[in-house]
């Protein structure tokens, strides 16, 4: 993709693999059963010995076939399984990976969501342990014989932390553990993760790469770097494939087939038709934010402004150094918390929303919301009442 540049990569993906009837895009295919002119090919489709068939539309169909192939491009990937959203995503990976008595190390710095993911896990018999992933050294000292997977997001939302994501791969590398980072917030557009010995990365392709709030999406990319035939929660059936192929084929199969987190192709085809415009919005989104972020630090009644364009910002050279942009992440804190529901109701252009991620410039107050729940888990670390709100700045102006 680098060779004809990032938007073109993208744009001319699906006639370089072929289209039927000479079309610019890929259909959209709505079967969810396929037919075969000769049994052994059904077969073979269901044993994996047929390369290329398809044989129920929850493993997987031509119009998400496509996408995989364009995502496993962006992330410079060998493979790629997409999913309904991006939790099943994250839930496949860890579920599909993780077994009874494993131990996870994770960011503290996470979604709401995929912290009280953990918390199923935890009930499942996994062992989670949340660090201060902004030091490697802590990552390290958490790493124990049973540790099997290294979790952190490249920009924590709604905190704007960066993990030492570098030296978080050194770690990972030295002791033979899977090294899954969440891309969501900068994608392949900004950053890809395989430059830092990512195993597996995760988009939720809702958000920044479809980018309209149009289509809910997620998607799992193997960077190849991960010796999967060392690990020791590949099952029987999947250690006959290549050893490249043994972790994302797991996922595929048991997230797909058997749990059913299915995308379908309409949504399929939103996601790569937004995917188009990735590197354009995500320019335009990184400077309106890095406007946006010093505005908001020269005034009064805000006390902090989370953003990783800024120089204040704890982790800005690890920003500078590894991403192409800031993103459209922002957060900021109230001098006074108590006035959040008058200041946001006072706000005109921005869209008091239940998410983050589109082409309109979004807010949330985020302590009353995402982050509800997590206030009262014993679990979790990390102070959110002070977050007033989290802005999701994309074009708007």
């Amino acid at each position: 993709m680098d060779k004809q540049g990032f938007t073109t990569g993208i744009v001319h993906g699906d006639r370089k693999t072929g289209t039927e009837h000479g079309g610019v895009h890929q259909p959209i295919h709505a079967s969810v059963q396929y037919g075969f002119d000769r049994v052994e090919d059904l077969i073979g489709v269901f044993q994996g010995t047929k390369k290329g068939g398809f044989n129920y539309a929850r493993q997987g169909t031509p119009t998400t076939a496509a996408l995989e192939r364009k995502i496993t491009s962006l992330e410079e990937g060998v493979g790629t399984v997409c999913f309904s959203t991006g939790m099943a995503a994250i839930t496949a990976t860890f579920l599909t990976l993780l077994r009874a008595g494993d131990h996870l190390v994770s960011s503290r710095y996470v979604f709401g969501n995929t912290n009280s993911l953990f918390g199923t896990l935890r009930t499942l018999g996994v062992e989670v342990t949340t660090v201060d992933a902004c030091s490697a050294e802590e990552v390290k000292s958490a790493i124990r014989p049973n540790t099997r997977m290294v979790f952190v997001e490249t920009i924590a939302n709604p905190g704007t932390q960066i993990p030492d994501l570098h030296n978080i791969g050194n770690v990972c590398r030295g002791h033979g553990i899977a090294y899954v980072v969440d891309n969501t917030i900068t994608s392949p557009a900004l950053f890809k993760p395989k430059a830092i010995g990512a195993s597996l990365v995760i988009n939720s392709l809702t958000k920044t790469i479809a980018g309209h709030g149009t289509a809910l999406g997620g998607a799992v990319t193997d960077t190849g770097l991960f010796d999967w035939s060392a690990y020791p929660n590949i099952a029987a059936e999947y250690r006959r494939s290549m050893a490249q192929e043994q972790g994302l084929l797991q996922i595929r199969k048991k997230g797909l087939r058997d749990m059913g987190a299915a995308l379908s192709s309409e949504q399929a085809h939103a996601i790569s038709v937004g995917a188009e415009t990735l590197a354009l919005r995500v320019k335009q989104c990184s400077e309106n934010a890095l406007t946006l972020a010093h505005f908001l630090e020269g005034h009064a009644a805000i006390c902090r402004v989370l953003y990783p364009g800024l120089k204040s910002h704890p982790q800005y050279g690890i920003a500078q150094e590894l991403f192409k942009g800031a993103s459209w992440l922002l957060s900021f804190e109230l001098t006074n918390a108590e006035c959040m529901i008058e200041v946001v109701n006072a706000l005109e252009l921005p869209i008091k929303a239940t998410g983050l991620g589109d082409t309109r410039t979004l807010i949330i107050p985020v302590a009353s919301t995402i982050f509800f729940d997590r206030r009262r888990d014993p679990q979790s670390h990390g102070d959110f009442r002070r977050y007033a709100a989290a802005v999701g700045r994309h074009r708007g102006h």
